[in-house]
């Protein structure tokens, strides 16, 4: 049986990825930081049947004390400070866990089991001012925000000890990945779950930033088996995972609004305290070589995303109405 290790497993998209390891038999063992408000809710319906780990990012003993232990065959670092917004208030602990931790996970792979396969969550962020469109591999990154620029030192750590030690390290590029799991201050999240409240007769509006700004959204579950597939390569590489298809925020709002029978331009309300210091215009994927060398493709449309988010949130709100 093969073992994992999934750093950030009470994630959106460690949770996925821990329930598909699950299905295809391995053993998971999940590292999630000591807080004093625990969310273990994503993955509360694994508990038994996955091993929890407590470990941080920015302390390079207690990665090696949770190499020694697992022992794992694939690690999975999905841990970072994920929330773009949240950058520019901490840039200084945002390039502590998101770059200075990677390299700190990888070091403590090569000191203990080097051998390992090591996957490092990359993001379309990395492209951010982006030079070409649609977004390769070999797309030069030009980051737009603390968050973007730490995932780059991340990217290239991982290129680096893949090149310096042969070690077997892949990164995917992930574009905009969602779900019914995804954090309520995520814009998608918030749009979905407002659009219910609107509904149901609990909010009254809806205040967003950047309505045409524009993403490739996928569905997260689809994205994890992506994750897998990299490290079954013969090789490790980089690949670029998306859906092919951007979609501004006001088409997300459109959507979401639609399935509760609403019109979004009656409560959407455009406030500049929600606009980046740094805006990114446009994201979009080309995953034609994740395509090609993975077999990978996303099995979810953007519409039928948008439609699993609001009736998730509709059945959540009305549970918390009673």
């Amino acid at each position: 049986m093969p073992t994992a290790l999934i750093t950030g497993i009470n994630g959106q998209d460690g949770s996925y990825l821990a329930e598909f390891l699950l299905e295809k038999g391995y053993a998971v063992a999940g590292m999630v930081r000591r807080s004093s408000t625990r969310n273990y809710e994503p993955i509360e319906h694994l508990q038994d049947d996955i091993e929890i780990i407590q470990g941080d990012l920015h302390d390079q003993s207690s990665l090696v004390d949770i190499m020694e232990r697992v022992q794992p065959d694939e690690v999975y670092n999905l841990a970072a400070q994920s929330f773009v917004p949240t950058s520019w208030n901490q840039p200084v602990l945002t390039g502590e866990v998101s770059a200075l931790g990677v390299t700190r996970l990888l070091e403590a792979i090569r000191l203990v089991k080097p051998a390992a396969r090591f996957y490092q969550a990359s993001s379309s962020e990395l492209f951010g001012k982006v030079r070409q469109v649609p977004q390769t591999e070999d797309t030069p990154f030009y980051p737009r925000s603390p968050y973007g620029v730490a995932k780059v030192y991340a990217h290239w750590i991982t290129v680096n000890y893949r090149e310096s030690y042969g070690m077997y390290a892949a990164s995917g590029i992930l574009f905009n990945h969602e779900s019914p799991r995804r954090g309520l201050d995520f814009v998608t999240r918030k749009i979905t779950h407002a659009a219910v409240r609107i509904r149901l007769g609990v909010q009254t509006e809806l205040r967003l930033g950047n309505l045409e700004a524009k993403r490739d959204w996928g569905y997260a579950r689809d994205y994890v088996e992506a994750m897998w597939l990299m490290l079954q390569q013969g090789e490790p590489d980089d690949f670029v995972i998306g859906s092919g298809e951007a979609h501004s925020v006001r088409e997300f709002c459109e959507a979401a609004f639609r399935h509760v029978g609403l019109n979004y331009e009656d409560y959407v309300v455009v406030d500049e305290q929600f606009y980046r210091p740094a805006e990114v215009d446009l994201l979009l994927a080309d995953p034609g070589k994740a395509r090609r060398v993975l077999g990978w493709q996303p099995r979810v449309s953007f519409d039928e995303l948008v439609q699993m988010m609001v009736e998730a949130d509709m059945a959540l709100v009305g549970r918390q109405l009673g």
